[in-house]
């Protein structure tokens, strides 16, 4: 083989596995992506059927119930304008209450109940996290569309 053959097989192989090292980091993001939906969003159909979401808002005062087995907690996520059923086994973070901020992740079942992985809490007084506050603005806009017909 003349050198100039050798140098572009060996460009050919490097691009080669680059193209392969591209595709598996693209893979792995795709397969790690999530996310975010209101629960006025999520009564609208928008969020993924059958695919792990986030959720965030308010848990709506009244709403929270514990199962006899101590993990289990079902309760409702607002956005002031639309709810949605949640349901949750693990260790709620100590920051979770009612009327407070809050941000679930996992899928919608087939009952409509959004079945959590994974329950995020606010820090502290003052802080909401930037898609629940959102959500929330979102939802008293629509609640004051409402209103006005």
């Amino acid at each position: 083989m003349k050198p100039r053959h050798k140098r572009a097989a060996l460009i050919g192989a490097g691009l080669l596995l680059l193209a392969g090292a591209v595709t598996l980091v693209l893979t792995a993001f795709q397969q790690n992506l999530v996310f975010f939906f209101t629960p006025s969003q999520v009564a609208a159909n928008e969020a993924p059927a059958g695919k792990a979401f986030r959720i965030g808002g308010m848990v709506e005062s009244g709403s929270l119930e514990r199962a006899g087995d101590g993990l289990t907690v079902h309760f409702r996520v607002t956005d002031t304008a639309r709810s949605v059923q949640v349901k949750y086994t693990g260790i709620l973070p100590d920051l979770f209450k009612e009327g407070k901020g809050v941000v679930a992740q996992g899928r919608l079942g087939p009952d409509g109940v959004f079945q959590a992985t994974e329950v995020l809490a606010k820090h502290d007084e003052n802080y909401m996290p930037p898609e629940a506050a959102h959500a929330l603005e979102q939802g008293a806009k629509a609640q004051k569309t409402m209103q006005g017909r």
